[in-house]
């Protein structure tokens, strides 16, 4: 009778264990494995296209990961440098974040090398509930140190801060909408870019959310950031002051060095930035 019993209580157990299973089924409780990290991957300054591989390898790792890719051609790629002004940059980065959620991104980081970087920082200041984490990624664009131009500074080119000046007095006399040929530094060379001098102030004076100096301390504490930077980028020198320590404190914010230089720094990391990505959108 008793063995009876028994057997009788172990059916009933397992029939109320199926139901508060089926019950749990039905019942959608957040986790990482529910969720789908989609990712904006910025090129840098003259990038995009076929013939800048810089992002090839992390690309690559993203998409075996899982993670939902979108490389979009930039305003200041190769073939549009630049067009518009900053803010048409953050309304394209704005579009990319809506298609990753349409296509099912339930985490959102935007990960971004050289002048991506800025802009990442500066959309994210800007739209702090549109994203998770920021990755940058051989941070650059200084309109800071462009304005300098002094010899201890890591841009001791003065071109871009003659233009600063030339961009002003125009858009003072009232010609701030007609494009004309102003300069710009990339890595040491200086380029010529042809805007509007209002277009051209939106990037490059250092006042502006061009400059991840100005952006930085206004993120939201709740957002992390991953600071990578190669040991032969000339922007190493200013450390992690000139903007990491701006940034407000979070626990899984990081701030990496590694072999490599401004190019190579993405693909060095590739490994690194997957991983910390994967940690940072944990809750």
């Amino acid at each position: 009778m008793i063995k009876i019993c028994s057997t009788l209580n172990i059916q009933h157990m397992k029939l109320l264990l199926i139901g508060v299973m089926g019950i749990l089924s039905m019942v959608h409780l957040p986790s990482l494995a529910q969720e789908k990290i989609g990712v904006v991957l910025m090129h840098g300054k003259q990038g995009g296209g076929p013939r800048d591989t810089s992002l090839e390898s992390l690309h690559r790792k993203m998409d075996e990961a899982g993670m939902l890719v979108l490389k979009p051609e930039m305003p200041w790629s190769y073939r549009r440098f630049i067009e518009g002004d900053w803010n048409l940059a953050m309304t394209e980065i704005d579009s990319q974040v809506q298609k990753l959620k349409a296509s099912g991104a339930t985490k959102v980081v935007l990960v971004g090398h050289s002048l991506g970087s800025p802009a990442a920082l500066s959309y994210a200041s800007r739209h702090p509930d549109q994203v998770h984490a920021l990755g940058l990624l051989a941070p650059g664009h200084v309109p800071l140190y462009y304005s300098l131009c002094i010899p201890y500074s890591p841009i001791q080119l003065c071109a871009v801060k003659d233009g600063v000046q030339r961009a002003q007095q125009a858009l003072e006399a009232g010609n701030g909408d007609k494009k004309i040929p102003l300069p710009d530094i990339n890595q040491g060379r200086t380029n010529v870019v042809w805007m509007t001098p209002k277009d051209y102030l939106s990037y490059f004076d250092p006042a502006s959310d061009a400059e991840m100096a100005v952006t930085a301390p206004k993120l939201p504490t709740q957002l992390p950031v991953l600071w990578v930077i190669g040991d032969g980028d000339r922007l190493i020198k200013q450390g992690r002051q000139y903007v990491f320590d701006k940034l407000p404190m979070n626990a899984k914010s990081h701030y990496l060095e590694v072999q490599g230089n401004h190019l190579s720094t993405p693909s060095v990391a590739s490994d690194q930035i997957l991983s910390w990505i994967r940690s940072a959108v944990q809750p």
